[in-house]
């Protein structure tokens, strides 16, 4: 069985970018950029959702090990 893992986008291999256009963010997508993180050995991640009147509510930062 093929195991991959697909980052939407990778800024400048120092932050990755999950984008998401869900009704609300669940606890999973929290842990897929989690795993991603881990995986990748990179620190930070955003995670954006763009089903969000606002934007600047639908982007959540999460860091591994800062």
């Amino acid at each position: 069985m093929e195991v991959a893992y697909r980052i939407d986008k990778l800024v400048e291999q120092s932050v990755i970018v999950e984008l998401k256009a869900v009704e609300t963010l669940a606890p999973i997508h929290h842990a897929q950029l989690f795993c991603y993180l881990k995986l990748s050995g990179i620190k930070l991640g955003l995670l954006i959702n763009f089903n969000v009147p606002h934007l600047r509510d639908g982007i959540k930062r999460m860091a591994n090990n800062l």
